[in-house]
């Protein structure tokens, strides 16, 4: 009777470890299930949601063309490792949805975003990159693809500085290029004239829009020197580096303007665009 016993005990205690280990095994499962489900989902959510702003965006600069600018975009990207996407990878991007030339209103900008684009938001008499439809669209947007996934990424992409060939910088290097080859008749430049170097080297103005510049089709570079507190100006090393930089065949020429003169313009439409600077 008494081994008996003992054997129910340890029948009873070898079930109740199977059903354990059996329970821990399923909670494991589930969690890797789990796991596996969120991160699927939530690379579809940013898929999506990326998708639906560039869509959205692209719809509202009225343009018929936005499904075909859309695959001509993520094919730059998708697929591939974030730190290995060179500019020319927009190409075929650039050809679905290329720069109209805006001759003599075209403006470039360096250390100048808000007050450039607080006057292009208020008045037309002057055009920025960012005020086309890819400007329009990828404007203060992040952006990436992975390896092995056909899917949109904007959490986990390298920073700007952290890899040269990344999607986001690829791009604004190859439409920058893109946007200075079509400028036309006399084009303008806003530089910052509160800081010591306004043409700095590193800004893409500098190393890329410059170089890209077509005295064929380009009148002149005006200089707008943006001063709120006075730093520099049109006597500057680097502007006069600007100047030797330039297509031979490009006149040059510097204005100084006041920052609360071109906020003034740009609230005030009774201003002839040409008297702004």
């Amino acid at each position: 009777m008494e081994e008996q016993q003992q054997y129910r005990q340890k029948s009873h205690k070898r079930r109740f470890r199977r059903a354990l280990i059996i329970a821990v095994v399923v909670v494991v499962l589930i969690a890797i299930v789990a796991l596996i489900l969120g991160l699927t989902l939530r690379a579809k959510s940013e898929h999506d949601t990326f998708k639906q702003v560039f869509l959205s965006r692209c719809e509202a600069s009225q343009s018929n063309d936005c499904p075909k600018v859309w695959s001509a975009f993520e094919q730059a990207y998708v697929s591939k490792d974030p730190c290995t996407v060179p500019p020319e990878a927009y190409a075929p991007l650039l050809e679905a949805a290329p720069f109209t030339p805006a001759c003599n209103r075209m403006l470039f900008w360096s250390k100048t975003k808000d007050v450039v684009h607080d006057f292009t938001d208020k008045r037309s008499c002057h055009v920025t990159l960012e005020d086309t439809l890819l400007g329009t669209v990828l404007d203060g947007l992040t952006w990436c693809g992975k390896e092995g996934s056909k899917e949109t990424f904007t959490s986990g992409c390298p920073e700007w500085a952290y890899c040269d060939n990344n999607p986001v910088r690829s791009f604004w290097n190859k439409a920058s290029a893109s946007y200075a080859e079509v400028a036309c008749g006399n084009v303008s430049v806003m530089l910052n004239g509160s800081i010591l170097t306004p043409f700095s080297p590193g800004s893409i103005f500098a190393s890329v829009e410059v170089k890209h510049f077509n005295p064929d089709v380009m009148k002149s570079l005006n200089v707008v020197l943006v001063t709120q507190e006075k730093v520099s100006n049109c006597t500057d090393a680097s502007l006069k580096d600007l100047q030797k930089q330039l297509a031979k065949g490009i006149a040059y020429s510097c204005q100084e303007v006041p920052e609360s003169q071109v906020e003034e313009c740009a609230s005030d439409p009774t201003i002839p665009c040409g008297a702004c600077w």
